[in-house]
């Protein structure tokens, strides 16, 4: 019987492997709404998934969208959190309705809200909405972000937020003016996963990074995926023409398996 179980198991594997896993199947009791907030004046719209057959308080997850805005990719992967027995919540960095039609706008966009203050400031206020909602316990938190957003989670590792499940960056910016600072700050736990041929994230930035973290001994895991650029999760990243954005099948699935098991651990 355990053989037959494994020789399914086996099965399964080939056939997802092939499949980015931003399109992996969910559960149909998986729902997505879009919530509507304010900030200093100014309408956001994020989204929150969550499990409707599971009861009771579970742990929460923030998710903050690369620099394109609130499309459906940061929306997949809300589902799929939800769908691993997490609340996950969309925060919108941007503005309701706002979304970048190329990398063009899409720099201009990331660009104004590149200066940490400004982040952080809406950060905090996605982390209130989603510990407000009755299903999350407040208690377990974590935080995951892809480009854009992967060095927003960043930074509010830097900045001492405590947060059991730690916080997950895929291909994030590692430059900031506060890693000097707050790499000694650092009380949560911290996952890197990283393009090693990346050319958008330059190897300075990397180099300073790590050795920075390391010395400062914070609670940093920096993993390097060969042969992956930037975008590595991304599903169709090349499709949009930028030359080192391009999909990686291999990277995607290391990362997102990492990605379970290190919230899976700091949850327990």
């Amino acid at each position: 019987m355990k053989q037959l179980i494994s020789i399914f198991a086996l099965v399964f594997a080939i056939q997802c492997a092939s499949v980015p896993t931003a399109q992996l199947p969910i559960k149909s009791s998986i729902s997505g709404n879009p919530v509507e907030y304010k900030l200093d004046g100014k309408t956001y719209e994020g989204f929150l998934a969550v499990d409707s057959s599971v009861t009771g308080k579970r742990p929460g997850v923030l998710v903050i969208h690369e620099w394109w805005g609130v499309n459906e990719y940061p929306k997949q992967r809300a589902k799929q959190l939800a769908d691993l027995g997490y609340v996950a919540f969309v925060m919108d960095v941007y503005g309701k309705g706002i979304l970048a039609k190329d990398h063009v706008e899409a720099g201009k966009l990331s660009g104004a809200n590149g200066e940490p203050k400004v982040m952080l400031k809406k950060i905090y206020k996605a982390l209130e909405i989603l510990k407000s909602n009755p299903n999350v316990d407040t208690s377990k938190i974590g935080a995951i972000g892809y480009c854009f957003g992967g060095g927003g989670v960043i930074e509010l590792a830097l900045d001492g937020a405590d947060l059991k499940g730690g916080v997950v960056s895929f291909h994030g910016f590692l430059s900031s003016k506060n890693l000097a600072s707050g790499a000694k700050k650092i009380k949560s736990k911290v996952l890197v996963h990283h393009g090693a041929d990346d050319p958008f994230i330059p190897k300075t930035s990397v180099e300073t990074f790590i050795k920075t973290v390391t010395d400062a001994k914070a609670p940093v895991t920096f993993i390097s995926h060969p042969g992956a650029v930037h975008g590595f999760t991304r599903p169709g990243a090349e499709a949009r023409g930028l030359p080192g954005l391009a999909y990686n099948e291999k990277a995607d699935y290391a990362s997102f398996g990492s990605m379970k098991d290190f919230f899976a651990t700091n949850f327990k």
